[in-house]
Formats: structure tokens, sequence, C-alpha cells
């Protein structure tokens, strides 16, 4: 086997009190030394049932954390249930049986294990799983998991549901800074924004104090939608400190990404987060990245630049803001 899947180093890993050296984080991103220990500040929770409340709730939270979770959003719990139970059968399957589906040169879809370059080559606790769920014209089958039976019967119902749920935040982001409704959408390529889903695999990691599942990171894409399972593992950076998120039954979490920075011209703020790993449980997380097709040029808005506020940020096609994010090159 060419790579070494996470999953098989933490079988080998779960006798020891300690991890392979490559994945032991300096001291500076350990979280058993960067946790915040103390009272923690609420992340926002907004009630999709309120509708008077949305655009003021989601605006606010946008600007102030970058983040927020969403409960009554519409999605029935079986639709999520089913999601999750097809991606977890995933992962259990024999090594070869997964190993199909790996990731190729030319793309980020499929099975895979290392994602970005990182400094001091330093690797993630975690394995996952990349394929497009909308439009149809960007889907590449080869990379759905033909087992378990009913993976791509879940995905597209998922997807049908978490498309209504993006328009109503890109609208509510939208009107809350006094644009029309439309405006964001149209701006990230009306219905032919693509949502790209990833299932992340944490295994259990005998240290999970000096181990991080996914590095601090921004999202390149416009928004994230994700759902978790029950293990809490997302940290927000905020305030100087890294706060835990708190789980949720049943709420979709919400990520501002770097091009509705960009979009705003700054007014919203992309997220720095990261994951943490357990030491006795499997987390798993499924976000959608919501993100304008390649070749989409995407800078700010002309209504959020003027003399006094000028750009912030450069105008250009996503495929290239992409390429500087993933080779850490500046943009």
């Amino acid at each position: 086997m060419e790579v070494e899947r996470v999953q098989a180093i933490a079988s080998l890993s779960v006798q020891l009190d300690n991890i392979p050296s490559e994945f032991i984080r300096s001291e500076h991103e350990q979280p058993g030394k960067t946790t915040f220990h103390g009272p923690i500040p609420e992340i926002p929770v907004i009630d999709l049932a309120n509708k008077d409340g949305i655009v003021g709730a989601v605006t606010e939270a946008a600007k102030e954390w970058g983040l927020f979770q969403i409960v009554d959003h519409g999605i029935p719990v079986e639709v999520v249930k089913e999601l999750q139970r097809v991606g977890s059968e995933f992962f259990e399957l024999p090594q070869e049986e997964k190993e199909v589906y790996a990731t190729e040169p030319a793309t980020i879809e499929g099975y895979g294990t290392k994602l970005q370059k990182e400094d001091e080559g330093k690797k993630a606790w975690v394995d996952y799983l990349f394929h497009n769920i909308w439009p149809e014209s960007s889907i590449n089958y080869k990379f759905w998991p033909e087992n378990p039976p009913n993976y791509r019967k879940a995905n597209k119902e998922y997807a049908k549901h978490i498309l209504e749920v993006m328009d109503e935040m890109l609208t509510s982001l939208s009107l809350g800074l006094g644009l029309e409704g439309h405006v964001f959408k149209e701006a990230l390529g009306g219905e032919a924004i693509e949502l790209l889903l990833k299932i992340n695999y944490y295994p259990p990691c005998p240290r999970p104090d000096l181990a991080l599942g996914v590095v601090a990171h921004t999202d390149m894409s416009a928004i994230t939608l994700l759902v978790p399972n029950e293990v809490p593992g997302l940290q927000v950076f905020k305030d100087d400190h890294w706060f835990d998120a708190k789980y949720i039954p049943n709420a979709i979490i919400v990520h501002i990404g770097d091009q509705i920075e960009i979009l705003s011209n700054g007014l919203y703020k992309s997220v720095l987060h990261r994951t943490t790993v357990n030491k006795e449980k499997v987390r798993m997380s499924w976000p959608v990245f919501c993100s304008p097709r390649d070749e989409l040029v995407v800078g700010p808005l002309p209504q959020f630049v003027s003399e006094d506020s000028p750009a912030k940020y450069k105008t250009k096609k996503y495929k290239d803001y992409k390429y500087c994010k993933l080779n850490k090159l500046p943009q």
C-alpha cells in the first residue's frame, strides 16, 4: 500500500501510550497546552423556525464569530442519520476496498489522508473521503462508494436538502449587509455553485493532548455546512483563545469561508478553526463546502469598495485562489 492511512496507524497505536513523532504538534499547537480552560463564551445557536430574527442573528454571528449553529433547519433527522450511517460504514470496510476510491493527482476528490503541505512535515490525525454532490454536472461517480449499498441514495437525498439550507444562509448574509437577497448567491455563480462533501474520519488517538485532527485553518469555500457525530472536537479561535464548540444534537454548524469574506470586503470574517481528537472514540464530521466553480472570478463586491474602504482582497479566478491556498502561497 502506497500511503499509510491514519486508521491503520491508530489500530497499531492503541496498545501504546504514544503516537508516531510526525503526529506530535509543536507546543504552540498542542491542544493539551493551547485549549482554553475557563468560562467559554456561547457560540451562537440560531433557530431557523424563528423567521423574524434569522437575518439579524446570522449577520451578527457571521461578523462576531464567523461560525454559528443552526437548529430547526428543515432537514429531516432520518436524512442526516442515513448520511452518517453510510459514511461510517464506508470507513469500516476492508482497507483494499476503500483504496479503490483513492484520490488521484489531478483532483482532491476521493479517499485520502494528507491534503495540504505542512510545516515541519507534520501530519494530521485524520482520513477522509471527498466527492462533489452538486450540481449533477460536477459529480464524478467513480469517487462515490458503491458499498454500503445505500451510500449514493443517502448522499443524493442529503444534497437536495442542504441546497435549501445554503440558499437560506446566503440570502440572510446578503440581506444583513443591506443587499438584495440574491446578491451573494449570484456573485458565487448562482445555480452553478458547487457542493463538495467531505467525510472526516478521526480514529481514537492515544495522545489527544499532542495531536490534531485538522490543523488551524480557514475554509476556502464561501460557506461550509457541517454535521458532526456526537463526539465533540471542533475548536474555534476567538479573542486569542481556542474554544471548544459544544455539541448540539441535530444542529448544523455553519462556517463563514474565505469567499464570503472576500465578497463582503472583510465585513464578514472567515473563521479560524481546528479539530481535536478523542482517546476512546471515533469522531466523524460531514462538511459540505459551497464554492464557486473554478473559472468564476471572485473579488470584493463594488457595493463595499470606496475611497474610504478600498478593496482588501485581489479579484481572481477561484481555481487560482485554491491553488495558492493549498500550496500556502501568498494571495
